[in-house]
C-alpha cells in the first residue's frame, strides 16, 4: 500500500524566520508554500520538506533527513562555501574522513541546520 506513496520530511524549528533564512542562504531552497503553520519546500521529484515552529526543535539527536546525491564531494564543497559545517565522527561503527563516512551502503556526511536538526547527504554505493 505505502510502497508507491511519496514521503516527505517534517522538521521542527524554534525560530521559523531564522530557519527559513538558513534554508534559503545555506541550502538555496525557496519556499514552495508558506502557511501560518510553517514553510513547505520542494527538493526534487515529489520530495518535500515541511519546517514548522515548535519549542521541541533541536532536541532529537538522530538524523532527521537525508538527501541522496550523485557526487557527495561536490555537494559538500558547495555547501561549505555557503558556511555549512560538516561533522566529524570517530567512534566504533562510525568514522569520518573530511566529513565523510563510508560503509557497504555508500558514503554519508552529516550537518546541522540552524535549529539543531541533524541532516545528511548520502551517495549510494
Amino acid at each position: 500500500m505505502l510502497e508507491s506513496s511519496v514521503t516527505y520530511s517534517v522538521l521542527p524549528a524554534s525560530d521559523l524566520q531564522r530557519a527559513t533564512a538558513w534554508y534559503r542562504d545555506k541550502l538555496e531552497l525557496e519556499p514552495e508554500r508558506t502557511t501560518d503553520g510553517g514553510v513547505l519546500y520542494g527538493t526534487g521529484s515529489d520530495s518535500k520538506i515541511f519546517v514548522y515552529e515548535t519549542g521541541n526543535a533541536g532536541t532529537a539527536q538522530n538524523t532527521a533527513m537525508c538527501w541522496l546525491v550523485d557526487d557527495i564531494e561536490a555537494v559538500m564543497a558547495h555547501l561549505r562555501e555557503k558556511g555549512v559545517v560538516f561533522a566529524d565522527y570517530d567512534f566504533p561503527g562510525l568514522h569520518t574522513e573530511n566529513g565523510i563516512a563510508t560503509d557497504d551502503m555508500g558514503r554519508s556526511a552529516w550537518f546541522q541546520d540552524s535549529e539543531g536538526n541533524y541532516l545528511c547527504l548520502t551517495q549510494e554505493a
